[in-house]
C-alpha cells in the first residue's frame, strides 16, 4: 500500500490540492492580495495558491503529528533580506495558515487537540488516496 511517505511531496500536494478544490473549501477574500509573510516581497502569483497551501498544511500535519500555527509559521517562513545587515529567517504570516487550519477543520480533515491540530481519519484517507493516485 502506498502512503504519503512513499510519494514525492510536490506531486502529492498537487494531487491533494485538486481534491480540496473539488471539495470547495471557503477561500478568504484576502488570499492572493497580501504577502505570505515579512520575508516575501510580493503576494503569491499562483491562481490556486490557497488550495496548494491547504494541501501542504495537511501534509505537514500528517507527517509531523500534532502541529500548531507557530510551528507552521516557522516552516513556511524564509530569508528576510535586510540591506547591509545579515539576513535572518522570518516566520510566515499566521493569518493564512490559521484560516487554512480552520477550513480544514470545518471540512472534517483535522481534529483540534489540546496543544495543536492532528489529522482525522477522513484526512488520512484523503491523503492516502492522493498518494495512491500520485504514483
Amino acid at each position: 500500500m502506498v502512503t504519503v511517505f512513499d510519494v514525492e511531496p510536490n506531486k502529492l500536494i498537487g494531487k491533494t490540492a485538486e481534491k480540496l478544490k473539488s471539495m470547495k473549501l471557503a477561500k478568504p477574500a484576502f488570499v492572493g492580495l497580501v504577502k505570505t509573510g515579512a520575508h516575501a516581497s510580493r503576494p503569491p502569483g499562483q491562481e490556486d495558491f490557497w488550495y496548494f497551501r491547504c494541501a501542504s498544511v495537511l501534509r505537514q500535519i500528517y507527517v509531523n503529528g500534532t502541529v500548531g500555527t507557530r510551528r507552521l509559521r516557522r516552516h513556511y517562513g524564509g530569508r528576510k533580506r535586510r540591506g547591509v545587515k545579515p539576513e535572518r529567517h522570518m516566520p510566515a504570516g499566521g493569518s493564512t495558515i490559521r484560516k487554512a487550519i480552520q477550513e480544514l477543520e470545518k471540512a472534517g480533515l483535522l481534529l483540534k487537540g489540546k496543544s495543536g491540530r492532528t489529522i482525522s481519519p477522513r484526512g488520512r484517507k484523503l491523503m492516502d488516496e492522493a498518494a495512491k493516485e500520485s504514483v
